[in-house]
């Protein structure tokens, strides 16, 4: 249960910043993410090298959303074969 669990501090930095993140995941899966976070910014900011950063950050959340619901539709339709072939 995630009330039993103890929570975290895990402090992170993405593009330069820190950030203490508070959660019940592992540190070493705050990192993880934080380290995605801090790659996808530093990808899009190559490619875009005037925005400032809180344009950067919309579009890395914009970014990274779209893969999140790519992923999430691709799960779906993989389950949804399974599910057929399992009925079938």
């Amino acid at each position: 249960m995630e009330d039993e669990k103890e929570k975290k501090r895990t402090t992170v930095t993405i593009y330069g910043q820190q950030y203490t993140v508070v959660s019940y995941e592992q540190s070493s899966h705050v990192a993880d993410v934080a380290a995605v976070v801090d790659n996808k910014m530093r990808e899009i900011k190559k490619m875009n090298p005037y925005l400032d950063t809180t344009r950067l950050a919309v579009l890395t959340a914009v970014n990274v959303v779209d893969e999140y619901i790519k992923i999430v539709d691709k799960l779906q339709q993989l389950e949804n074969r399974e599910k057929e072939e399992n009925d079938g």
